[in-house]
């Protein structure tokens, strides 16, 4: 009896110490479950629904910019604009309100004198291009006869006669012999009168040969520059009223040294066209 109560303590002492091992096990499952948190999911994946599993969707390739800006819409063709800018010479209007003709402005009429013709002549060959034949046309355009062959030689012959002074040698003044001049007011007016033509049609002559002053140096252009100034006070004088009282031998004193002046102004033109017209060749 005593041996069969030994084997059942026995028994039961296994089957609770088998138990208490069990029961230690789920304790450290459960502490280690306890330990390890699951981890949180991406932000990016927070509120997304899952997809069913299949093939990546294409994606488009980025357009590249075009190299050519995009055609305009066709349409009729505009017209190509006819001519420039006028010269504001060229739209100066006389006391009657019509259009001057060209030279009018610094010859009106034309050349009428003799003088007038070799000033004409003078600026023409010393042009920055030279205009001598153009001089000849206008001479002849502006005579009341009708035009004839033997009028042009003759111009020609005058004009081939101020090229060859221009282009050789020292260029000497040129200065008109004038008459008997009366010692009055109306006598100081025709002078100036004169001179104011003179010196208009030194500068027509230049005009007509397209003569540029940008390409004329300094003391060429400043003298330029003092001869249309001066050509600017005779025409005042030629407007101006009669004083009542006047010397006018000082006022043809002064005459004679504003044609000396002027002259000299005239001459500084040429000599610097023509040292431009040596450089032109030069080159």
């Amino acid at each position: 009896m005593s041996g069969k109560k030994s084997k059942k303590s026995k028994h039961r002492h296994e089957k609770e110490k088998q138990k208490a091992k069990d029961k230690a096990k789920k304790e450290k499952k459960a502490k280690a479950g306890l330990r390890t948190k699951p981890k949180a999911p991406p932000a990016a994946l927070k509120g997304a629904r899952p997809q069913a599993a299949g093939p990546p969707t294409p994606t488009a390739p980025a357009a590249k910019p075009s190299a050519k800006p995009s055609a305009k819409p066709s349409g009729p063709a505009r017209p190509p604009r006819k001519g420039g800018r006028k010269s504001s010479l060229s739209q100066r209007r006389g006391p009657d309100g019509q259009l001057l003709a060209p030279g009018e402005l610094l010859l009106p009429g034309g050349p009428q004198r003799g003088e007038e013709i070799q000033y004409l002549f003078r600026g023409s060959v010393a042009a920055e291009h030279p205009a001598g034949e153009a001089a000849v046309s206008e001479i002849v355009a502006k005579k009341a006869a009708p035009d004839t062959e033997s009028d042009r030689a003759e111009m020609r012959r005058f004009a081939e006669g101020m090229a060859q002074r221009f282009d050789s040698g020292t260029i000497e003044p040129l200065l008109p012999i004038r008459g008997t001049v009366r010692r009055n007011f109306q006598g100081v007016v025709e002078r100036a009168r004169h001179r104011r033509r003179e010196i208009g049609a030194f500068l027509r002559g230049l005009d007509l040969g397209r003569t540029e002053t940008s390409h004329m140096d300094s003391h060429g252009e400043a003298s330029l520059q003092s001869l249309m100034e001066w050509a600017a006070r005779l025409e005042n004088l030629t407007e101006a009223d009669e004083p009542n009282q006047a010397d006018y031998n000082q006022f043809h004193r002064g005459l004679d040294q504003l044609e000396n002046t002027t002259e000299a102004l005239i001459i500084d033109v040429e000599l610097t066209l023509r040292r431009l017209r040596d450089r032109n060749r030069a080159s």
